[in-house]
């Protein structure tokens, strides 16, 4: 599939949407040498807090929290309890920055640690939509992520069998954005788009700028991100679970300059994932 120079209908609706549910990848937070990347991080808080001041309601998913605090503590995490220890220290740095940020934009930044549970108990999911919906009536930023010291799912591997609610932050955004009936769900790492190989291996692979509801992408998807969890697998996983609720996504590179205003501008950037008739998943 090659590019389009002019706004499908798709694209074009993306200017529309209200409720917008926003992850951003480990390789998006963190530079190359594992610092934050307050440069790329303060132009995406700009775009956020420009959207919010127009009516929107953006939700932050954010990984990064297990590389800022590896290197505080000065350590490449080993083991699980490592892992929880580096997601520990790295928690606060991250929110600090997203509630300074935000701060300065005269905008309220407010952190949600969620567990599985806050998706499988009835009582604890109606709280969770309730405290989100009435964070975004109030005017803040919910920033989102997995309560890593006290729940395991996202640092280890599942044992087989085992279907964890959500594995990453990929798998968690889309959850997010099905049960809050996102209008859109954007994906940013450090990929542009699906390509129908892997471009690292494959120089001649095609993006993919769009794909209909239900398509198989009949793309090779391998490997992970360098620091993060996820991997194409994963984004590709979690776009098809929020389509199916509904929920259409855009998969992009976070490392583009205006990525986010490009998208909600129709342009054909990353890959779009269009949705299925509406309808939250369990």
């Amino acid at each position: 599939m090659t590019h389009r120079t002019e706004a499908t209908p798709g694209r074009a609706s993306l200017s529309r949407a209200k409720r917008i549910v926003l992850k951003l990848g480990t390789q998006v937070v963190l530079d190359n040498e594992g610092r934050p990347a307050l440069s790329r991080l303060y132009g995406l808080m700009e775009t956020v807090a420009a959207l919010r001041r127009k009516g929107a309601e953006p939700v932050l998913v954010s990984s990064g929290a297990v590389g800022l605090g590896a290197r505080q503590l000065g350590i490449q995490p080993e083991g699980l309890s490592q892992k929880q220890a580096c997601a520990a220290a790295g928690q606060g740095q991250l929110m600090s920055i997203y509630q300074e940020g935000f701060a300065r934009m005269g905008l309220c930044a407010a952190q949600v640690l969620l567990t599985e549970d806050d998706f499988t108990d009835p009582l604890r999911h109606a709280n969770l939509r309730r405290t989100l919906e009435t964070l975004l009536e109030l005017g803040a930023i919910p920033v989102l992520n997995e309560n890593d010291t006290v729940s395991t799912l996202e640092l280890e591997r599942p044992s087989p069998g085992r279907r964890p609610i959500f594995s990453d932050n990929d798998h968690l955004s889309a959850l997010v954005a099905a049960h809050l009936e996102a209008d859109l769900l954007v994906l940013l790492s450090d990929v542009t788009a699906l390509h129908t190989r892997n471009p690292g291996l494959h120089p001649d692979a095609t993006p993919l700028t769009e794909l209909p509801f239900g398509a198989d992408p009949q793309a090779k998807l391998d490997g992970t991100s360098g620091r993060g969890r996820g991997g194409m697998v994963s984004k590709v996983a979690a776009a098809r679970a929020a389509t199916q609720a509904g929920v259409p996504v855009v998969l992009a590179s976070g490392l583009t300059i205006g990525v986010l205003d490009q998208i909600l501008a129709g342009e054909p950037i990353g890959t779009l994932f269009l949705a299925g008739p509406r309808g939250v998943q369990s």
